[in-house]
Parts: C-alpha cells; structure tokens; sequence
C-alpha cells in the first residue's frame, strides 16, 4: 500500500505542477480526482500521510518571473461533493449562499483610498504572484471605489467560452482557465488588455467597515463597489436540491466557465467559529458536477493544420449522446496527450464534457498506442517538427507557403467585419486555392479571369459565380479601418483597426506610414502591437501585396469629425435579433460613430442592453435586469439618436 501511495503521489503533484506552473494538463479533470479520491482512500485505511501528499499541501509553488507575494492568510482549496444529499446535510438547519464556482484563476485585490493599490493571484495558497498592472486592465475591474478604508477583495479572473474560441484559433491552450492564467501572468500587460479578461468579485477579504454579518451582505456591498459577481442564491436544507437544478440547467448557456457550485455559510460569524483542516477551510464546500461519461471506440485521429502552422489532433469516435446532444469527436490538443492517452485506432475510450460543454477524452481504456504524429503537413506534405515547450509538445508545419495556412488567412480577409465578401465560405476558398486560381488576396477581386473553370466546379454554377463576383464588387468599395483590419496583422482587432483609422483620418498613406511612436500615441494601442504593425508594413512582400490590393480597391478616405451626441460615452450591449440593422456589427458601427460603446456582455458599465424581446429569459436579459440596466428596443435606440 505504501508504494502505491508514493505511486500516487508522485502523480498528482507532477499533475498540479505542469498545471500550475506551465497551465498544462496531462491528465482529465476526472482522471486526477479519480486518483486523489483513491489516495485519500489509501490514507485513511492506513492512517499514513506523506508530507509531500496533495491532501495536505493546498497548492504547488508558481515559477514564474513576476514578483512574488506572501498572503497574510493562507488561501485553501475547498473541500468538495458530487452528492446533493451531502450538500443538504452539510448545511443542516443552517441557512447559506450558493453560487457558481467560476473556473479561472483566484485574484486578491487590495484597495487603499478608494484606488487600486494591488493585485496578486492565489498562487500556491501561501505565495501568490503580483500582478497589479494586468489586473488594471482587466474588461470590467473598477481601478477607484467609495470605499475609502483599506479593502481586499478576493475573485475569479475568468475569460469567456465566445472570447476563448475568437482567441484561441491556433489551439494553443486547452481550455478557457488555462488561457487565462496566460493571459494574466503575463510580463506585458498590453497581452492581457487583448485577452477580454474579466473579473468577478466572490468575497470580502477585509473592509466594508466589517460591519456585516451575513455573506450576502457583503455580496450587495460589492456590487455597490462597482464589482461584478455571479448568480448568488440563498439556499436552506428544504430549497438546495431545487437550486442545484436550477444552476443545472442553467450551465449549459452560462457564458463564463464553471467547474460546478460554491455553498457557503450566510451567517459569517457561524462560518469562522467553524475554523479549518489543515487544507479545507469548514465554512464552505464545492459541489461538482456528476459528469456523464459514455464508453466508445476511437476510429481515427484527424490532423487539422491551421494558419499558424500548428497541427492539431482531432479524436473522431462513434457517436455517443453527451449532455442531451451527438458528439463524434473531441480536441486532444496536442502530441503529449495524445501519447499520455496512448491512443490508437479501436481502443475503448470514456469520453464526458468539460463543465458540460466542451467534449474530451477523460481515459483509454485498452491503450493501444498505435498512433504517432504525420510526419508530412497533411495538406502541403512538408515534413513536419515536433516542438518542446516546457514539456508541451506540439506539431507544427514550418512551410510559410502551405496552402492551410493561406486558407485560413483567406478565411480572414473575406469575413464580414473585414472585407465581407459574401458567399466566400473557407470550404469554397480551400477549393480555389488547390487549383491555384487564388493564390494572394488582390486575386479574389479578379476572379473573372476564372469563370469557365469556376462555373464546372461542384456545386458552383453561373448563377453561383456571379453572385460571388457581385460580392467582390461590392465588397472592392471599402474603408481604411476593413482594409487595415482584413490584413491580419497580428494583434490588430478590430476595435484598434477603426481607432488607428480614425486617428490618421482616413488616410490610407498615412495609416501605412505610422512609425512605433506614431502608433504608441493612439489610445489603447500599445508597444506590443505597434511593433508588430510597422513590421508588418516594412515587410517587402506586405508592402507588394498592400500595393496590388489598391490597384483593384476604391477606398472611402472621407472623414468627419465625431460631434457630441445624446450617446457619447454611453456603453451598449447588443443581443437577440435585429429589423432595423442588417446586423449587430451595423448597429455597433452606428453607435461607435455617435461616439457611443459597445461591450459582448452586461455589466455594471452597461448605460442600455438593446433587445427588441424585452420579455425573453436570455441570460443577458436576467443580468440586465439584476442589475436596472434599461432594456430598449431598435426603436426606442433610433429614437434616442433622432433617427
């Protein structure tokens, strides 16, 4: 029993250790609870403890090079349950506070004279990081509060599932938590100003005058603070299971990753009085949720190349009901899993959703191992290279010139907040590039040149065809800030492509003249991005195909200076439906040139949630209303700017 103890051990903290310090994950979530659960076994049948063991160490020391911070107190992990039952009798006649448990990285934030004096992430739970400026420019942080006594604040830093799938394209990171530990450990905070990292607020470390005595109290006072906190719901012995439920079906749309519930003690005096293990503080528990697993059979590994080069390994099995939906196939993200996993074709695997949403592999069962990475690009067939980093490898294509590179950025150029040229799916580019009709970005407003090829391709038409080329033409008349954003210049969204626009007036030469300097003057645009932007412009094969675009664009240069409106600086979150706009992007570029904002999701920043449904149970809906944020319709918004 010892040594399969040490056995497990071993395990565990290698596990915690590349999840910690690397933000890797060698293992499934279940996998490692199914280990600890048996250790913890171990340790009471025995009454044997190792002092390296992970039911006695709260974390694993953080390698990093940010600056280090002791806690004043330490930060313990929550004991937990996948029982309702046990929940109900943990809370006994007590009354308590149940809430999502947000799957992200634990923040401290420390407050002096109502200003941002500092922030430090959990860490081990003993030693945290110190991480002030990239908590500043956290989406929804509020850097001055009232509160004007010394105050910490403990929450989750999170980034959404919409914000992870748009920044994630490459797969770099498994998952939105792991992300977002990137993201906020970073040496340049200007990285995680990309990232659209927000926090939100679960408790009061110290402040508020200590004057409360319940939890939800201190939950109202931190939305009067101007924090953001999740769905809190107060729960007895008699209502719990119906709450459960209610969060239950509610997590399939939750937009924020939740790894399941936090219960805690409404009364905050009862709560401390209860003191803690050595590992587990008494006055709170974590409920996860039972994970529905299916057996099936692995039938191939798919390798998908992308526009960074990075190849990435698609599990594809028979198909299995998961969560009320089909799922056939499952992300293995990369080459140290699929070897972890050792899979192979025909091997029985357990396959569950991640927080109910997001397919995995959670174990082989018969670990055939008969799977190796290609050793050819499968689109271009250029020998492929393993990367090592930090013990994370990945596969990768190196030829600059492979068509799935070209693909994607294709696929890029012609979306609708870029060139929008419609009825260009990246299926129907694929085909064009394979038989080299498009081979550069001037070549899509060419396509003419094609037409007796193009209309006997399949499923491609002469109706087809000129559709597409009335597409393109419409789509030749554009702006500096499409044309800026179309390019694909690394770290140039959208919201900076209009900003860098608006700031050279619209002229095109100017635009592509901006020198480091110019650019660090433009609001929000920092040295990261300007680097890589006049990069991008000194290139000489950038400069040559900027110049071919222009030969075959007619770009709108007019510019007209921003007058005060009824809505300058007001910030709107759009949802459901539109009549009045083609689409939401029209809307947000209607409200942008009054001078407005627009925000993807209701906070305490929102000024008016525009939802031509104002009865609809969306969670946009609920939090808009949580919080007396005006729900207004197209109507109501067209009458408030006199349209």
């Amino acid at each position: 029993m010892n040594k399969r103890m040490e056995e497990l051990v071993a395990i565990l903290n290698d596990a915690s250790r590349q999840y910690y310090q690397f933000d890797k994950e060698i293992m499934s979530n279940q996998e490692y609870d199914k280990l600890y659960d048996e250790l913890a076994a171990l340790e009471q049948e025995t009454g044997i403890t190792l002092s390296t063991s992970p039911t006695v160490n709260v974390g694993y020391e953080v390698v990093s090079n940010l600056p280090k911070e002791p806690h004043p107190s330490p930060m313990l992990s929550l004991d937990k349950t996948k029982d309702v039952h046990e929940l109900k009798a943990w809370l006994g006649d007590k009354e308590g506070l149940l809430s999502w448990k947000l799957d992200g990285l634990t923040v401290v934030l420390t407050y002096q004279d109502g200003e941002l004096a500092k922030a430090v992430t959990r860490g081990d739970g003993v030693i945290g990081e110190v991480i002030t400026a990239n908590a500043r420019v956290f989406e929804n942080i509020p850097l001055k509060i009232p509160a004007k006594e010394e105050t910490v604040i403990r929450g989750e830093a999170v980034i959404s599932y919409a914000d992870f799938e748009k920044i994630n394209e490459a797969a770099t990171y498994k998952n939105p938590r792991n992300l977002c530990s990137g993201s906020v450990r970073q040496l340049n905070n200007e990285i995680t100003a990309q990232r659209h990292v927000k926090f939100f607020a679960f408790s009061l470390a110290k402040g508020g005058s200590d004057q409360f005595t319940l939890r939800q109290e201190q939950i109202d006072w931190l939305q009067g603070q101007g924090f953001e906190t999740v769905k809190n719901v107060l729960v007895t012995a008699d209502t719990i299971e119906a709450a459960v439920q209610e969060f239950d079906r509610e997590v399939t749309t939750f937009e924020i990753p939740s790894d399941g519930l936090v219960l805690i003690y409404n009364d905050i005096a009862y709560g401390q009085s209860l003191g803690s293990t050595a590992k587990f503080p008494r006055d709170s528990i974590a409920f996860k949720w039972q994970d529905e697993m299916r057996e099936t059979e692995l039938k191939e590994i798919i390798w998908n190349a992308s526009r960074t080069g990075l190849i990435n390994p698609i599990a594809v099995f028979e198909p299995v009901e998961l969560e009320g939906t089909t799922v056939s196939r499952a992300s293995v993200h990369n080459v140290s899993i699929v070897e972890e996993l050792c899979l192979g074709k025909g091997d029985r695997i357990s396959v569950y959703k991640a927080n109910m949403i997001i397919p995995q592999i959670a174990e082989n069962l018969t670990k055939s191992g008969t799977f190796t990475p290609p050793e050819a690009c499968p689109v271009c067939g250029t020998a492929t290279e393993i990367h090592d980093e930090n013990g994370v490898k990945t596969l990768h294509c190196p030829n600059p010139q492979c068509p799935a590179k070209m693909v994607k950025s294709f696929t890029h150029f012609v979306s609708r907040n870029a060139m929008n040229i419609e009825g260009l799916s990246e299926a129907t580019l694929e085909k064009f590039i394979d038989e080299a009709m498009i081979k550069k970005f001037a070549d899509l407003f060419r396509m003419d040149r094609w037409r007796d090829k193009m209309v006997q391709m399949e499923g491609f038409g002469e109706k087809s065809f000129q559709n597409l080329l009335d597409a393109a033409e419409k789509a030749s008349h554009t702006t500096p800030a499409r044309l800026l954003y179309a390019l694909g210049i690394p770290n140039i969204g959208v919201a900076n492509a209009k900003m860098i626009a608006r700031a050279c007036r619209n002229d095109w030469n100017q635009i592509q003249s901006l020198t480091a300097e110019d650019l660090s003057a433009i609001d929000g645009i920092g040295d990261v991005m300007a680097k890589a932007y006049v990069d991008y412009f000194r290139d000489e094969e950038n400069r040559q195909r900027v110049a071919e675009l222009l030969e075959v664009l007619t770009i709108d240069e007019t510019f007209e200076e921003q007058s005060a409106s009824s809505i300058s600086g007001k910030t709107f979150v759009i949802t459901g439906s539109l009549g009045h706009f083609e689409n939401r992007d029209a809307c947000k570029e209607k409200i942008e040139s009054l001078g407005g904002k627009t925000a993807g999701s209701v906070s305490k920043k929102t000024d008016y949630l525009i939802n031509n449904d104002s009865t609809s149970g969306s969670s946009k809906n609920k939090k808009a209303k949580e919080l007396g944020i005006p729900i207004i319709t197209e109507e109501e918004f067209l009458a408030m700017i006199g349209e």
